[in-house]
């Protein structure tokens, strides 16, 4: 794999100010990556993954984010700097955003508008990126940790019609990080 920033590591103490069955989610993810030699930085195999999800969705943004002490995208795709669209980070709180909750039910989320549904309009990224449209899939290694989600967003809504194609095109995405990830060398 093409790291793009020197490998993070992280010790059991990271995970002290998170409640007990996150920090013990958290222990286990990190020991994952690492038996899996997967880097928990920016990577250029992963950027690749987030745009080729992103162009087959037609969305402006793609991420492969690991969901560490803040979800960390590994994985990002977005327009370029000078587009007028807003630029992000590679990190992001546990609590924003629509991927703790695929996390959390550890299935894919097809929001195609996100102020279609109370529950999921509210959120933080709604305003600050302008997003409308969420599809989320998780990442699920066969021992059955998630390690995080695959997404991509859009600020434009898209027709209730087109959710079970571009559900599975971020599922299949899903597949194809988790099959990198195990393929990736053991260090």
């Amino acid at each position: 794999m093409r790291e793009t920033a020197p490998r993070h590591s992280v010790s059991a103490g990271d995970a002290t100010s998170l409640p007990t069955q996150q920090a013990a989610e958290l222990a286990e993810r990190y020991e994952l990556l690492q038996r899996l030699g997967v880097s928990t930085t920016a990577n250029e195999d992963f950027d690749d993954l987030a745009r080729e999800m992103a162009t087959q969705a037609g969305f402006l943004y793609g991420f492969v984010n690991l969901f560490l002490e803040e979800q960390t995208f590994v994985g990002l795709h977005q327009p370029p700097a000078d587009s007028g669209y807003v630029i992000v980070g590679r990190t992001m709180s546990r609590d924003h955003g629509w991927c703790p909750d695929v996390v959390a039910r550890r299935k894919a989320l097809p929001l195609h508008d996100v102020h279609a549904s109370p529950r999921f309009s509210g959120n933080h990224v709604v305003d600050a990126v302008g997003v409308l449209s969420y599809f989320g899939a998780p990442l699920i290694h066969e021992s059955g940790t998630v390690l995080g989600t695959v997404c991509v967003v859009d600020p434009e809504k898209r027709p209730l019609s087109e959710a079970r194609r571009l559900r599975d095109i971020v599922i299949n995405s899903g597949v194809q990080v988790m099959d990198h990830m195990v393929r990736a060398p053991i260090r």
